[in-house]
């Protein structure tokens, strides 16, 4: 594809959304969205983020439904919407039907009913109710179990790595602007996850337990019948609507952290076919992966060392280990030493991990055989004398906070995240940030005063814990567990990417690795054998080059604290380099926002949007290039803006 189109530029794909339906009763507000409930609302404050009847695959992808028969009535006082809806693929398909009734006293209910005429593989199909995190994390919750029992608790402020709440038929708890929500559960029992696990803006109370076999089997003829009953009551506190936001620098926070990119040796060669972008770009240090069960050998770390030298940038080698056992690792890892030593001892940083490690162990299941980890990494310290060593997970959060390390035998703790894990719309993706104060609160406890670095992290899943592999993405849409995301090559990947450094490098990360060189996770263009519509004409880097650029370009520099409203419409970082201030800041939707730097001696802003997009795409340099600046900016969707001021 040629043309240039507004969609590709925020987005990366023509894919069409149909936009939500706002349905309303009285009070009562909800978005109807692919025939399922977003953003309850009561008086205008969320209630729940979600009621869904979803089907899963048995690696727990989420089918897309064919919605069918979609009818919805409403009148000032009532909403009602039926609909018809298939989900599955070529080997096995689900039917269901649905009712969502929603009535001015603050009653919704939502209805589900399905079957299969052949029978259907999954590992949850069923309902899904999402609680917001915000203002509600540590607050009261009263438990009503399937069997009459009543309990009180509180929603979990640390991330809580195994199930907080079990066998659940109801769930009442009060929004921060005093509202009553009770949530009954009818067909099945549930149970609760901590989705900020996952960056995941919520808590997710799901159907069928977890300690259940997985995957199970619908039989033909079998009936999954369902309902949710939503009971608002009390009247919300509303607050003042925000105008523009103002952006003055705070407290200093510490110096900015080095920024990384990840580098498999499948991408090596390619990689140097770009060196001349990548070297400008000019990330601090490369993350090599290096997994014998996908034949990697000295030949791929020397190719993967290439490309670190051509870049100027430290190699820190990321190490599977394959054997199941305290002997056989020690071996392994003595002769990766011995590989390292032959290639100059050339690794400063020594990440490991065993390969059962990499895929899930749910709660209450078995862990596969594994070396022991203090063996582990005292091991890898001999073989790699005088280097850091680290451990934890290359796999996401989630896996390091059911699997903690033992921290005194490493120097520091890794992990990675991506924010489609569960669902792949842009505003999941970007509700993300939500979750990142947790998961920062969550890792400075693990870590035990240890350094913790994150990354390599990117929209797309660079790995799948959950299942064989990460989604194909041929079509060039938006889906869950994708490894081919279109928005690693949009404005909103650029946007997600600043607000993700932003997060973690305050939030006290001793080093944050963004995406890869190239590829799917990468910043600039090249071939591929994965669609990248425009690019594939015109080449050039993406616009999260630019933003990496920048970022790396502020290493050592003092990060200054920002006071950006809460409802995250902007992400943003600030660090002070001599006698002048440095600004970086993201919209992070796609309607305009006004920002007003309170800066007296201001010295230029650049602008990264929809508009130069291409011009962008074929310069290094577009963000250093300043205009004179203006105080008040408007920010157009998913638009990033580099502001430099003096004192």
């Amino acid at each position: 594809m040629s043309h240039l189109s507004l969609s590709i530029a925020l987005y990366g794909t023509d894919e069409e959304i149909p936009p939500p339906r706002l349905l309303r009763a009285g009070k009562l507000s909800a978005e109807l969205e692919a025939g399922n409930l977003r953003y309850i609302r009561w008086q205008g404050e969320e209630v729940l983020r979600a009621v869904s009847f979803i089907v899963r695959d048995k690696d727990w992808g989420t089918y897309n439904p064919e919605i069918s028969d979609l009818q919805v009535t409403e009148d000032s006082e009532s909403f009602t919407v039926t609909l018809r809806a298939v989900a599955g693929d070529a080997e096995q398909r689900f039917s269901y039907e649905a009712r969502i009734e929603g009535t001015a006293d603050g009653t919704l209910t939502f209805h589900g009913k399905g079957r299969t005429d052949s029978g259907f593989l999954t590992n949850r199909t069923g309902f899904v109710i999402l609680h917001p995190i915000e203002g509600i994390a540590g607050a009261p919750v009263t438990i009503e179990h399937t069997g009459g029992e009543i309990n009180e608790t509180v929603f979990p402020e640390i991330i809580d790595p195994v199930q907080p709440m079990m066998d659940l038929r109801a769930l009442t708890h009060n929004t921060p602007g005093g509202l009553t929500v009770r949530t009954l559960m009818d067909g099945d029992t549930f149970e609760m996850e901590d989705q900020r696990n996952w960056t995941d803006a919520s808590y997710k109370t799901y159907v069928r337990p977890l300690a259940l076999p997985w995957p199970y089997r619908i039989e033909p003829g079998e009936e999954i019948d369902q309902t949710i009953t939503v009971t608002v009551s009390g009247a919300a506190r509303t607050g003042a609507a925000g105008g523009s936001v103002s952006l003055r620098a705070g407290a200093a926070l510490g110096p900015t952290p080095p920024l990384g990119l990840g580098l498999r040796p499948e991408d090596a060669r390619t990689a140097q076919e770009a060196v001349a972008s990548l070297r400008d770009l000019n990330p601090a240090y490369l993350v090599l992966h290096h997994d014998p069960r996908a034949g990697h050998d000295r030949a791929s770390l020397e190719s993967m060392l290439e490309m670190a030298r051509a870049l100027g940038a430290d190699p820190w080698l990321e190490a599977v280990i394959t054997a199941t056992d305290d002997a056989g690792a020690a071996e392994e890892i003595s002769a990766l030493g011995q590989t390292a030593h032959d290639l100059g001892d050339p690794f400063g940083t020594v990440l490991v991990s065993p390969a059962p490690d990499l895929k899930c162990t749910l709660p209450g299941s078995v862990w596969p055989d594994a070396p022991e980890a203090a063996a582990l990494y005292d091991a890898t310290r001999r073989a790699f004398p005088g280097v850091r060593i680290g451990g934890g997970m290359f796999s996401y959060f989630t896996e390091l906070n059911r699997k903690r390390p033992p921290v005194q035998h490493l120097d520091l703790v890794s992990f990675t995240t991506s924010p489609m894990v569960h669902a792949g719309d842009d505003r999941s993706v970007m509700e993300t940030r939500e979750a990142h104060p947790a998961i920062i609160k969550s890792v400075a406890q693990i870590a035990e005063g240890a350094l913790w670095t994150v990354g390599p992290s990117a929209i797309g899943i660079r790995d799948n814990p959950y299942g064989a592999a990460a989604k194909d993405n041929p079509d060039n849409i938006r889906q869950a567990m994708n490894w081919n995301d279109p928005r690693q090559r949009s404005l909103l990947g650029a946007a997600w990417n600043l607000g993700y450094f932003a997060d973690f490098a305050t939030g006290g990360a001793a080093a944050v690795a963004l995406g890869a060189c190239i590829g799917p996770f990468g910043a600039v263009s090249a071939a591929s054998d994965f669609p990248r519509p425009w690019f594939e004409a015109h080449g050039g880097v993406y616009p999260v080059f630019h933003v990496l650029r920048g970022l790396a370009r502020l290493k050592g520099a003092e990060m200054q604290a920002l006071d950006l409203p809460a409802s995250g419409a902007l992400a943003g970082f600030a660090a002070r380099q001599g006698a002048a201030t440095e600004y970086w800041i993201a919209n992070m939707g796609p309607t305009q926002v006004e920002v007003v730097v309170a800066a007296a001696n201001a010295l230029g802003v650049a602008i990264l949007d929809a508009d130069c997009f291409a011009e962008a795409a074929a310069s290094l340099d577009h963000m250093d290039r300043l205009s004179d600046h203006q105080s008040a900016l408007t920010l157009d969707a998913f638009a990033i803006a580099r502001i430099r001021t003096g004192d």
